[in-house]
């Protein structure tokens, strides 16, 4: 009985509007006092239909506010990095770099809240995603037509960012699995 009680208990709760503060907990614990962080990637994308198309593996690291580097190590190298003011591109199979200025794109990533949690509900629309997968997930939509993603989830264990996924503009979804942060 006490296991039943808990259980309406617990649905009526969320029912109520009372949402899951799992995920909304575990960013603001991981982002508390953060101004950087450095970790692996691995990364898999899919076409509109869920048939992978590629997977990449890397190293990312930020820092407040808007500096990253993106780096691509396998199957094929790739440099990326954002210096606040412009966007670096490096092929070293190409011997060539290309640069663009920053933009809305950059400032409205999903991982821009990590390093700015007050962005969360100003720049995005933002629901409790559940649990799934052992994950507590966030839910998010930008709230500008210029993001280039139409929805995001953050997954986090433990108060540590482990996933993100997101779904661009075209209906392609990537995954992201996050490991070793520093």
């Amino acid at each position: 009985m006490k296991l039943l009680a808990s259980t309406l208990v617990a649905g009526l709760l969320l029912g109520c509007g009372f949402a899951h503060a799992g995920a909304r907990e575990d960013l603001k614990a991981f982002a508390t006092g953060l101004r950087g962080l450095d970790g692996q990637f691995q990364q898999d994308v899919f076409d509109p239909q869920g048939r992978k198309k590629d997977t990449s593996s890397g190293r990312v690291a930020m820092s407040a506010p808007n500096l990253f580097r993106w780096e691509y190590r396998q199957p094929y190298a790739q440099l990326i990095i954002a210096d606040g003011k412009t966007v670096w591109v490096f092929d070293p199979d190409l011997k060539q770099v290309s640069r663009r200025p920053q933009g809305v794109e950059e400032a409205s990533s999903p991982l821009a809240i990590l390093l700015d949690p007050a962005r969360l509900d100003r720049d995005f629309i933002v629901k409790d995603g559940g649990d799934a997968d052992g994950l507590d997930w966030l839910a998010i939509k930008p709230r500008s037509a210029e993001a280039g993603f139409r929805s995001a989830r953050i997954g986090f264990i433990r108060n540590q960012l482990l996933r993100m996924e997101y779904e661009d503009a075209l209906g392609q979804r990537t995954q992201i699995e996050f490991s070793g942060w520093k």
